[in-house]
């Protein structure tokens, strides 16, 4: 296991991946998956891009690493920007991308 890297680098290739992609969207687990408590995923998106609305998946925060987001859960906006943290709430939510972005999801599943 890795234990040090540079979440700048991570977040450069996959934003250039994101605009190259015909989805708009890359992603790589960073630490931890499905058969740990603790995981955390760095998401690119192009701008205009989202992604649509989908359960929330246990414990998780929304750490804008660059870029401008927008986290839609019912009648509730939450809108990110580089160097926020969002608390992603208990309830069915969606996210979109305002400009070119990143960001870590970070879930604590119990």
């Amino acid at each position: 296991m890795q234990r040090k890297m540079s979440l700048d680098a991570l977040a450069r290739e996959h934003a250039n991946r994101a605009g190259a992609d015909t989805t708009g969207r890359s992603s790589a687990t960073v630490f931890g998956g499905h058969e740990r408590v603790l995981r955390q995923t760095l998401i690119a998106l192009a701008a205009g891009r989202s992604m649509s609305e989908h359960e929330n998946p246990g414990e998780a925060t929304l750490f804008v690493l660059r870029g401008r987001v927008r986290l839609i859960a019912d009648d509730d906006v939450w809108d990110g920007r580089s160097g926020d943290l969002i608390v992603i709430p208990d309830a069915r939510h969606s996210l979109e991308a305002v400009e070119d972005s990143v960001v870590l999801l970070t879930v604590a599943k119990i």
